[in-house]
């Protein structure tokens, strides 16, 4: 669960940008065009050069339409590659961190801190992020290999029509990132498998964007597997460019030292 919620979070505020030492690939010339008005819509360079975010709010799971359970979390993110999620489940306080290619765990329930396993560090690198939206417009999918394409636009309500952007990766892993008629990112939709190795479709749908400190961002987020709700987050406050230091994210030696 705390994993879930983590990469929830990550998803939408990773800050990634192309490396140097690669050649950038650009879209065609219809998807830079999108990518290039919700930039500007985003806030442009404001919404360019973030440097941290720090939330908080809640998360609710859903069974069968109905919310099975209910979580509150704080959320930390340091750029380049540094993010904290805490979280109170049953009363006790868990705590993941992903800084680069490493990452910790702490679980109040037990008060036991271990290194994050393998893979859960490469969903995070390979999955999380290339799922994000803030990968598609700040361009870190440019130097991977990946080609983007807009594809048409998609039936979004009556009257209405989304942009579709496909971006596809070397590896055959392919995300679709919608675009109101506005410009809002709307949807990002994709394939991926369970733990039994069962493909499911799965969308993240933002909702309810708010101007804060000259940034858009979205308060609500849900997810969707299979075509059902699976989970909400709603923020109920964001901050941007919060200073935060590097040892916050720092695994501490013993469960005792967390802060």
């Amino acid at each position: 669960m705390a994993l879930m919620l983590a990469a929830l979070v990550t998803s939408l505020f990773t800050n990634t940008k192309a490396q140097t030492g690669f050649a950038a690939n650009i879209g065609d010339e219809k998807s830079e065009a999108v990518i290039k008005r919700a930039i500007t819509l985003l806030g442009g360079d404001r919404y360019v050069n973030v440097t941290s975010v720090v939330s908080n709010g809640n998360f609710t799971q859903f069974a069968e339409g109905t919310a099975l359970s209910f979580y509150s979390f704080n959320d930390y993110i340091l750029y380049p590659d540094n993010e904290r999620t805490e979280f109170k489940i049953n009363g006790a306080r868990t705590v993941q961190v992903n800084t680069g290619q490493s990452g910790w765990t702490y679980d109040g329930a037990i008060k036991a801190i271990k290194d994050m396993k393998p893979a859960q560090v490469q969903d995070f690198q390979w999955f999380v992020i290339r799922t994000s939206v803030e990968n598609l417009l700040r361009g870190g999918w440019r130097s991977t290999g990946a080609t983007l394409k807009h594809t048409g636009r998609r039936e979004a309500g009556l009257g209405k029509r989304n942009d579709v952007l496909r971006l596809l990766y070397p590896d055959g892993f392919a995300a679709e990132f919608e675009f109101t008629p506005d410009g809002f990112p709307a949807k990002v939709i994709y394939t991926r498998k369970d733990g039994e190795g069962n493909e499911a479709k799965e969308e993240d749908r933002l909702a309810q964007w708010v101007e804060i400190s000259g940034i858009q961002a979205p308060l609500i987020v849900d997810h969707y597997r299979g075509g059902v709700q699976f989970s909400r987050v709603n923020f109920k406050t964001v901050e941007f460019n919060k200073p935060l230091p590097p040892a916050f994210f720092t695994r501490p030696a013993t469960a005792k030292d967390l802060k």
